[in-house]
């Protein structure tokens, strides 16, 4: 018998007005929770995420107005992290995670490292598809919204300095151009 590869489930946490959709691959190890830049959602770490399962526990979520989770009335860094803190702990990782932001998801990751227990936070820049193999652009479709990205702008994206164990990758959608390389390099986070 061969083993079964990892299998994503999806799941939800909150309430109507505070929803957040996430999936989930992998039930031991290291939990790599994975956040999307603005536009995107989380199917954009689907191919890293199945590559991580089977030695990590990956977690991807859609952050408020983006994929499945709610649109919010006003967007509050603050909250949004005390959110991703309650999912969190909901989920009973028992380690703290490594934080993944892609682009301005970065903001929150280093926001929730200020707040939250976490074990690194590594970022990874959201521009240009040029390295990215045909087949996996289909997982870095932005979807722009101006009311949602000046939401976003105006109240979870300003840059301000934070003390947090952090590794810039810079690379345009790293975990894209090689989800299997990418994801050897955050099971080797040290």
């Amino acid at each position: 018998m061969h083993p079964q590869p990892n299998r994503r489930t999806t799941h939800a946490y909150g309430t109507p007005k505070n929803l957040l959709v996430y999936d989930r691959w992998g039930a031991s190890g290291r939990p790599v929770v994975l956040l999307h830049g603005l536009f995107y959602d989380r199917t954009m770490w689907w191919p890293v995420a199945a590559d991580l399962g089977g030695s990590c526990t990956a977690v991807a979520v859609d952050l408020p107005g983006h994929g499945d989770s709610a649109r919010r009335d006003e967007y509050c860094l603050d909250r949004l992290t005390h959110d991703l803190a309650m999912l969190l702990s909901r989920l009973d990782l028992r380690r703290a995670p490594i934080l993944v932001g892609h682009a301005e998801a970065a903001r929150v990751a280093e926001t929730f490292a200020a707040k939250y227990a976490v074990h690194s936070v590594i970022t990874v820049a959201g521009a240009g598809l040029d390295d990215v193999p045909e087949a996996y652009r289909q997982f870095a479709v932005a979807r722009p919204d101006q009311e949602l990205a000046d939401a976003y702008r105006e109240r979870l994206l300003p840059r301000q300095t934070t003390a947090t164990l952090q590794v810039d990758l810079g690379d345009s959608f790293p975990h894209l151009r090689d989800p299997a390389a990418f994801a050897a390099l955050l099971r080797n986070v040290r």
